[in-house]
């Protein structure tokens, strides 16, 4: 066959083509799989940092809410894997047996996750926060406590509260009262606290 010669550099040349290919992708899955890695170390490390931060501000800030011996913790349920790890919030008040925060009282759970929430803010505080009738299942003396932290804190940001507590709005600067003026029509009134 004498178009074999010429068969074979064209194939030979389709094959040196293709296997450079195949190297260049071998380079770049390795390159990518070490940056992976890299993002995955960092991102892990990071986390870390930021989960026992949380967790320090969060057992500090539980306490300022509830009594100083009462305890609480968040619980990496994989330590070995972090990343996707779930985290447990245990709470503990006094005399109670350690609680996961879905066994708690309504209004345990509230100040609760007002703790957890001001563990995560503490971390990087936001310029204002926006609570949602977050009082709404507290009892007048975790009202209290609520306000109280809502105090301490107000020297760093804002706090919009909506709530239709007497003793939280007692606390504010600032009233505006919605009321609806006619079907679907809301309209807001400034109150002069003076």
């Amino acid at each position: 066959n004498p178009m074999a010669v010429e068969a074979f550099n064209e194939m030979k040349e389709r094959f040196d083509f293709i296997n450079g290919q195949k190297e260049d992708l071998l380079e770049a899955k390795e390159s990518l799989l070490t940056t992976i890695a890299e993002i995955d170390q960092t991102a892990k490390e990071k986390f870390l940092e930021t989960y026992h931060m949380v967790r320090d501000n969060f057992q500090r800030v539980f306490r300022s809410l509830f009594m100083e011996e009462d305890k609480c913790d968040l619980v990496l349920l994989d330590p070995e894997n972090p990343l996707e790890s779930e985290i447990n919030i245990i709470a503990q008040p006094k005399g109670k047996r350690p609680l996961t925060i879905k066994q708690l009282s309504g209004g345990e759970k509230t100040l609760t996750a007002v703790a957890l929430l001001f563990a995560i803010y503490l971390i990087k505080p936001a310029p204002f926060c926006v609570f949602d009738e977050v009082d709404a299942p507290l009892d007048d003396a975790n009202i209290d406590k609520f306000n109280n932290i809502i105090r301490d804190f107000a020297k760093m940001s804002q706090f919009i509260i909506v709530t239709h507590n007497k003793r939280t709005m007692a606390q504010t600067n600032v009233i505006y009262g919605v009321t609806m003026e006619g079907r679907g029509i809301s309209r807001v009134l400034p109150i002069d606290l003076e």
